[in-house]
């Protein structure tokens, strides 16, 4: 992320909402952005100016949102500070070639079932008028809002797709703002019926599927589904039971087949089973707590995330010294960015069949459990795995063929469905630097899958 610029960007807009406090209310004005305590005393701009200096690089994202939601600026101004934003969560790469062969597979469809809340989407995403205010006072629509209503409304064959979105900008928008306008399109606030909703998902997926991104429905709300840009190689379904923190095998049951209701039987302490929905969103190191911390009925918060924090630390393999240790760096490394992260999930459960593998036999499930999980956006798994001499080598310590190619052929399967695996070496986390690598590894990872870190 471009903190210079971002800065650059927010100071004008922070410093230039003096007229809109007075000395009394503004420290409350501060508070609510989340800016720094003021100096006592100078003028107005002076005190503004002093707390915004004095906020940190990293906090700079927190107080833009808070800026764009409670004192919004111009549309210009608004585009350029979720740019910069977006710029460290990239949705999957649409070139501009199949964002116009997308806008020519809509040229004869139906762009939108309610107009009023077409506009509002446009609204949201574009610059649609060179003077905002005059918009916001009532006056007559100008520039590209004129337009829109004279070519798209009321003359709808004057515009086809292919032009309004070349009048939006949309062939070189971020690759974010693109995403959230084909949601936008295919939402039931834009198209308030299910069957047109599903149609317009199938037009735009013939050509997305061709650069290897699609429109999958990713949650409901209000009875309707939602649909997100995902990756063709995100996992398909969605989790409905997310068994961890348990080194041993669980003894558990179907109580209700029909519901997926599982029972852990005996140890239930030694298990936890997460059995909320899981959105597109992924999950969270803040959804995980607010869980824990109903469960266990804890009800200060800072309890709960020392409660959870120590919980699935005691869960790891007490041989694997390395294991531990990428657990703790995770934490250590992102502090306070923590919260908003997808939850590093310890000992988790992908496969659970009441017979052994000597009992099974060449039909098997070769791997059950797995040393880490992060569900992120958009139904991407990425699994985590630290490997010992266990994982390459027999009991008297010699290479073994067998295992390493069962481990390998898991691997293959894993990411067949869906999951993406990177593998860290026991020695490699023994390291005087392995702190610092695990940090580094995390930071990429959550860059390529658009997952901001501050």
């Amino acid at each position: 992320m471009d903190y210079v610029q971002l800065r650059s960007v927010l100071e004008a807009l922070v410093t230039g909402l003096k007229e809109a406090v007075t000395h009394t209310t503004l420290p409350t004005f501060c508070e609510e952005l989340g800016l720094p305590t003021l100096p006592d005393d100078g003028s107005k701009r002076d005190r503004m100016t002093a707390s915004f200096n004095a906020l940190a690089d990293t906090e700079l994202p927190a107080v833009a949102r808070k800026l764009l939601i409670r004192h919004p600026p111009n549309a210009t101004t608004r585009n350029r500070i979720q740019d910069i934003l977006w710029s460290d969560s990239a949705s999957p790469p649409i070139p501009k070639r199949y964002r116009r062969e997308v806008a020519r597979r809509l040229n004869s469809e139906e762009l939108y079932g309610d107009a009023r809340r077409f506009d509002a989407l446009l609204e949201r995403l574009w610059i649609l008028d060179a003077d905002d205010w005059m918009h916001l006072l009532g006056g007559k629509p100008t520039g590209l809002r004129a337009e829109i209503q004279q070519h798209v409304h009321r003359n709808p064959e004057d515009w086809p797709a292919e032009v309004l979105f070349d009048q939006l900008g949309a062939y070189d928008a971020s690759g974010r703002r693109f995403a959230l306008f084909l949601e936008g399109l295919a939402s039931a606030d834009v198209r308030p019926d299910e069957a047109a909703q599903r149609h317009f998902v199938a037009c735009v997926n013939e050509p997305l599927r061709s650069c290897g991104v699609e429109l999958r429905e990713t949650d409901s709300e209000g009875g309707y589904p939602i649909f997100s840009l995902v990756s063709l190689h995100a996992a398909k379904g969605r989790p409905k039971n997310l068994i961890f923190a348990s080194p041993d095998k669980p003894d558990l049951r179907f109580r209700d087949a029909l519901d997926n209701d599982v029972e852990i039987v005996t140890n239930a302490d030694k298990v936890l089973v997460y059995d909320r929905p899981i959105g597109s969103d992924g999950l969270r190191w803040n959804d995980l707590q607010q869980w824990w911390g109903e469960a266990e009925k804890i009800t200060d918060p800072e309890q709960a995330k020392r409660s959870l924090y120590a919980r699935l630390k005691s869960s790891l393999p007490h041989n694997s010294p390395p294991q531990t240790l990428l657990f703790e760096a995770f934490f250590e490394g992102f502090r306070s960015a923590v919260p908003n992260l997808p939850a590093l999930l310890p000992e988790v459960w992908l496969h659970w069949d009441p017979r052994t593998v000597k009992e099974r036999g060449p039909d098997a499930l070769l791997r059950f459990r797995m040393d880490f999980l992060l569900l992120l956006p958009q139904g991407m798994r990425v699994v985590i795995e630290v490997d010992g001499k266990h994982h390459y080598a027999g009991p008297t310590g010699s290479a073994d063929v067998q295992r390493y190619a069962q481990m390998v052929k898991a691997d293959r399967d894993l990411k067949l469905a869906g999951y993406e695996v990177f593998r860290f070496g026991a020695v490699e986390l023994q390291a005087p630097t392995a702190k610092a690598d695990v940090k580094l590894f995390f930071e990429a990872l959550f860059r390529r899958y658009g997952v901001p870190t501050s």
